[in-house]
């Protein structure tokens, strides 16, 4: 096990203690980084390492960036005391968190809620929104997925020492093909993912239980989008077998497919039993009944077209926008009815490429006009 050298200060106290032996560069920057946090961030969000930027690649188990592990900024007790007794685990949770708000932004870049909030100066993933609205829902949706996603794929590739290929045979078989290869274990990926997430949340609240049942739903999905894959094998290019395996679906497509559920997603209320919030259930009961792979939220979103900074909104005050389409990312919807502006740039881009046998492209450089609207 490996022992932390010192303890990143908690957001309410905001207290540096330094380390007896100095701070290399790296750390430096880290805590100056965390500065940044001491204006309100709640308590356990581990997705939030994705805005130290920090390069999972230069992670090993004797590496003093696993003092990271017992940060209160980003995670809760329990999460700190898995992060010490599995080191390998941080480089994953550095990677899904980025992996997460790659896609997450990738998504909403044209919404006027792009995935980012503000506080003081500084722009960073997700929301500060406690209330329970659609955003939160996807924001748990997205990060849950993500963590799954990425130790599935760290097993595979042979990155993580406690897991392996999944080899066991499906029920499902066929006369023209087998089961064989390397299948990716997402169910080891999920019952390792649920394990560090879900003991954060808090069971008799409707917040926690809100995200307790995003964060399933997210995994359902992944889980649903598995892929298989075949090869052949045979004499003279022949298909006389057929080898087929499991393979994680894109990140990409999970973001996509929860999208699709972040607009349809449900509007829950709390049912309480003696007091006790036990479960939630549709607000509207004209609907149907939420099943297991909705996204569920409690409260109203905020309006993003102005600024409060208070919940870390921005506005989409100067965003870009499409002046032809008539969807959100169109100047009318993501400028709030406020109006845009027009600025012409000349810009240099490549143009008549062509192809040089062999093996080259050439292209020339042209000046062109370019339109961008801007959100007034």
């Amino acid at each position: 096990m490996v022992q932390p050298g010192f303890r990143l200060p908690h957001p309410s106290t905001c207290r540096l203690v330094a380390d007896r032996g100095g701070l290399t560069k790296r750390i430096l920057q880290l805590l100056l980084l965390l500065l940044l946090y001491c204006s309100g961030f709640a308590d356990g969000s581990w997705w939030r390492i994705a805005d130290l930027s920090l390069d999972p690649a230069h992670f090993h188990r004797d590496n003093r960036s696993y003092e990271l592990c017992g940060d209160t900024a980003f995670f809760t007790e329990h999460q700190r005391d898995t992060c010490y007794s599995n080191p390998e685990l941080l480089k994953v949770i550095v990677h899904a968190a980025n992996t997460a708000k790659y896609e997450c932004q990738s998504y909403f870049q044209n919404n006027r809620w792009n995935c980012s909030a503000k506080r003081g100066s500084g722009i960073y993933y997700g929301n500060f929104d406690d209330k329970g609205n659609r955003e939160t829902a996807y924001l748990s949706a997205i990060n849950s997925a993500s963590l799954a996603w990425t130790i599935t794929r760290f097993c595979t590739k042979g990155e993580l020492t406690t897991c392996q290929c999944d080899r066991i045979p499906r029920n499902k078989h066929s006369t023209k093909w087998t089961w064989g290869g390397c299948s990716e274990d997402i169910k080891y990926g999920i019952k390792q993912a649920r394990s560090f997430t879900d003991p954060q949340e808090n069971r008799t609240t409707s917040f926690g239980l809100m995200n307790l049942h995003n964060n399933e739903a997210a995994r359902r999905i992944l889980r649903s989008r598995m892929e298989k894959v075949c090869k052949c094998h045979g004499m003279s290019g022949s298909c006389t077998t057929r080898v087929c395996w499991r393979r994680l679906p894109p990140m990409k497509l999970i973001a996509d497919t929860l999208g699709s559920l972040f607009d349809a997603a449900a509007q829950v209320k709390p049912v309480e039993n003696k007091g006790i919030i036990r479960k939630l259930m549709r607000k509207d009961l004209e609907y149907k009944k939420v099943n297991k792979s909705d996204l569920v939220y409690i409260a109203e979103s905020p309006n993003y077209c102005e600024e409060n900074e208070s919940l870390g909104i921005f506005s989409t005050r100067g965003r870009f926008c499409n002046r032809t389409s008539y969807g959100i990312e169109g100047c009318r919807l993501l400028c709030c009815g406020r109006g845009y502006q027009t600025r012409i740039r000349n810009v240099e881009e490549k143009c008549n490429c062509k192809f040089v046998w062999c093996c080259s492209v050439k292209c020339d450089t042209c000046s062109m006009r370019k339109d961008e609207h801007i959100c007034n």
